[in-house]
């Protein structure tokens, strides 16, 4: 069942050629829009960085969601850790001041960004923009959301989240240096090619209730750049799934466990609404750095690679603990981020799921055909027509049986004594009484 669902969860070619040609149209359009906007000239220069599921390649079921990060061109900035969130949300600085375009999106101290203009700006200029396209709602925050469909008679729309970020190259803050536990699995080169790389801050605020002003402004920490490189390359060796002797299941894994969190949370939607991809991919990314070889990820290994996966984020669920693959010091399953009756619910669900032989996972079952009932007593007629059919069958073989037989007693009488003949004349009349049942 796990295999089948695996091949299942694919997207078909025949649907992502569309789909992708249409959401490229729309950020050609918008970028075109942005560089001829006289309203703000702080995002004429901004440029499109692909992120997501789809980019990455583990998208389920449908190509109906897609990532776009717009990075904003920025002077050297500075940033500072908010307190109680270990590293994952920040304070962003200019170092110094500036009469650049971006003066109007600072705070009062004429240093600080903050996050909730720069939502606002974007999700006004996307507003005069989706007045010259057809099709284009809503706007959510902190991602510009777009929602369209291929034709007016489609059920499907297609989502495009447009998400602005800051990009940072001086260094990567303190509290991810620590992290990207990946030396045994893509090696050292490949991470110190990775911290070398720029940082994102995207406009998302914490999920607490009372949150002080500075919280309202922060900034969060974003590695999605570094994550879609991570799945893509995601070999020990750098020859796994480049041919087909030489695929992996590690991608089917993750989608698999995707398809199971999106059954949760459509059975249930309250009590797990705080969980989401992310947490399976954090999950995905550590079972990845401990289990490194390309060896034990082999095709024929998908049943048993996707248990081990989903026996581990079981577990971390009943202890409370999934720290952050880049930042280990944040823990996805804090009682802040996650709430211990919600984690209780999510850990009591996939033990249940396990034990079921995950349901969830189950394709659904094709709708019968419909067809038409004959009357009972239309039935029952030829019910009866069948039985005397059979009767008449049973009988004609029982003749010729007997005609077969008596030739053959012809034959052997020659051979066999006449009480031998009785014998085996009576033995074999017995043996058709009790096969051939005739009224």
């Amino acid at each position: 069942m796990i295999r089948q669902r695996g091949r299942d969860l694919r997207l078909r070619q025949i649907e992502r050629k569309p789909a992708v040609m249409l959401v490229n149209n729309l950020i050609k359009d918008l970028l075109k829009f942005l560089k001829e906007n006289e309203g703000h000239s702080f995002f004429r220069d901004v440029s499109v960085f692909t992120s997501g599921s789809y980019y990455e390649l583990v998208k389920i079921n449908k190509p109906n969601e897609f990532d776009i990060m717009l990075k904003l061109k920025t002077p050297q900035l500075t940033w500072m850790a908010l307190e109680d969130y270990n590293g994952l949300f920040y304070r962003v600085s200019l170092c110094r001041s500036t009469r650049s375009e971006i003066r109007s999106f600072l705070l009062e101290d004429e240093r600080t960004i903050s996050s909730s203009k720069v939502i606002k700006e974007m999700q006004r200029l996307v507003h005069k923009f989706m007045n010259t396209h057809q099709g284009l709602n809503r706007v959510n925050s902190p991602a510009v959301t777009l929602a369209f469909k291929k034709h007016k008679d489609d059920d499907i729309e297609l989502s495009v989240d447009i998400v602005p970020a800051l990009e940072v190259s001086q260094g990567w803050p303190e509290a991810a240096r620590s992290g990207l536990d990946i030396d045994k699995w893509l090696g050292k080169k490949a991470r110190r090619k990775f911290v070398s790389r720029p940082v994102y801050f995207v406009p998302k605020r914490p999920k607490w209730r009372k949150l002080s002003d500075h919280e309202k402004e922060s900034w969060r920490i974003s590695f999605s750049h570094i994550e879609k490189e991570m799945i893509m390359f995601h070999g020990n060796k750098k020859t796994c799934c480049e041919t087909k002797p030489n695929e992996c299941c590690r991608k089917l894994c993750l989608r698999l466990l995707k398809c199971l969190f999106e059954g949760l949370k459509n059975t249930y939607p309250k009590e797990l609404e705080p969980l989401c991809s992310y947490h399976g991919k954090t999950a995905f990314f550590h079972n990845l750095s401990q289990r490194f070889e390309d060896s034990l990820w082999t095709p024929g290994q998908l049943s048993h690679c996707f248990m081990r996966l989903l026996v581990d984020f079981e577990h971390a669920a009943q202890i409370g603990s999934l720290p952050h693959f880049f930042i280990p010091q944040f823990n996805l399953f804090s009682p802040a981020s996650f709430p211990k009756r919600s984690l209780l619910f999510l850990a009591n669900s996939l033990r249940e799921q396990r034990e079921l032989g995950l349901p969830l996972l189950r394709a659904p079952s094709p709708t019968p055909a419909l067809c038409c009932t004959p009357p009972l007593q239309l039935q029952s007629e030829e019910i009866s027509q069948q039985q005397v059919t059979l009767r008449k069958n049973d009988t004609k073989a029982f003749v010729i049986c007997i005609m077969i037989f008596t030739c053959l007693c012809i034959n052997l009488a020659t051979i066999f004594t006449e009480s031998d003949l009785l014998r085996l004349y009576v033995n074999i009349y017995v043996y058709f009484l009790t096969n051939f049942q005739i009224n």
